[in-house]
C-alpha cells in the first residue's frame, strides 16, 4: 500500500500579519521534529500526547501503526484535513497513565508530546509505563514546559518568593492563572525522570531556540523565508537555557 504524504511546511505559513506567525512557526519546527525523530521502519507506536497535536496522523501517514491513547474525558479527536491515515490509527480512552492495559514489550516507540509529562504532575508513573510497554531499543520522545517558562509565568503573576526558589527545587510545580498546574523541568531534571524510569536520554534540546520577537520581525522582512527559519531553527546548537519547552528522545537498551 503506497504511504499518504504529510503537508509539507507550506501550509503553516502566514501572510505575515497578525498575532499567528509565531505559533505557526513553532507548529512547524514541532512537525519537522517528529517527522526526523519517527522510526525508519514501520512499527506500533503509542501517541500519548491527547488532544491539540496532530502528532498521531503524522505518524500513521508515515507508514506507522498508531494506537492513540486519551483521557476518558476527552473528545476523541477530528481527522486532520491533509492526512489519511485508514487502517493506521486506532483512538482509545484509558484511565490512570494510559497504557496499563497495555502488555510488556508491546511497542517500538511512544509520542508523548503537547507537554504530556509537564500535564500529568505524576510524571514518575508515567514514564514508568513507557519503558514498561516499549520493546528493547524501542524509543520515547517527549515535550515538556521548561524551567525558563516556569519562571516566566511565575513573575507574569509577582509571584517572587516562588521564582527565588524555583533553581533549588527538585520538582517545579507552576499554577496557571486559571488554576491548573504545569510540572517544569531543566535539562537534568528531565534527564533523572527517564533514567529513574529506566531509560537512556538520547538527547534533549529546546523546542524552539529562535525567540517570538525574533521569528516575527524576520518574516515581516521577508515571509518567504519561512522554511530557511524551520531549517535554521533544526540546526541550531542545543542550549537548555532557552525556549519554553524542551524536547527529549530517550530509548530503552537491550538487556544484555
Amino acid at each position: 500500500m503506497a504511504q499518504s504524504s504529510p503537508p509539507d511546511l507550506e501550509h503553516l505559513e502566514q501572510d505575515g500579519s497578525g498575532d499567528l506567525v509565531y505559533p505557526r512557526f513553532h507548529a512547524a519546527v514541532a512537525l519537522a521534529q517528529l517527522t526526523r525523530w519517527l522510526p525508519a521502519r514501520p512499527g506500533l507506536l503509542i501517541d500519548i500526547s491527547g488532544a491539540g497535536t496532530c502528532a498521531a496522523e503524522v505518524a500513521a501517514c508515515a507508514g506507522h501503526s498508531v494506537l492513540r491513547v486519551i483521557d476518558p474525558d476527552a473528545s476523541v479527536p477530528s481527522p486532520v484535513a491533509g492526512y489519511e491515515t485508514t487502517g493506521r490509527l486506532t483512538t482509545v480512552t484509558a484511565d490512570g497513565t494510559g497504557l496499563e492495559f497495555l502488555p510488556d514489550g508491546c511497542a517500538d516507540g511512544v509520542i508523548a508530546e503537547n507537554r504530556t509529562l509537564s500535564r500529568r504532575l505524576a510524571a514518575e508513573e508515567v514514564v514508568t509505563e513507557i519503558a514498561r510497554v516499549l520493546r528493547p531499543g524501542g524509543r520515547v520522545l517527549a515535550c515538556v514546559d521548561s524551567l525558563t517558562f516556569g519562571m516566566a509565568l511565575l513573575a507574569e503573576q509577582h509571584r517572587w518568593p516562588h521564582l527565588v526558589d524555583v533553581p533549588n527545587a527538585d520538582v517545579v510545580l507552576i499554577p496557571w492563572p486559571d488554576g491548573t498546574i504545569t510540572r517544569c523541568y531543566g535539562a537534568e531534571q528531565l534527564r533523572e525522570l527517564f533514567t529513574g524510569g529506566g531509560l537512556e536520554v538520547s538527547w534533549i534540546r529546546p523546542r524552539t531556540v529562535l525567540s517570538p520577537r525574533t521569528v516575527s520581525y524576520l518574516l515581516a522582512r521577508d515571509p518567504s523565508s519561512f522554511g530557511k527559519l524551520v531549517s535554521a531553527e533544526l540546526r541550531a546548537r542545543s542550549d537548555d537555557s532557552v525556549g519554553a519547552q524542551l524536547i527529549a528522545s530517550c530509548v530503552k537498551r537491550p538487556i544484555s
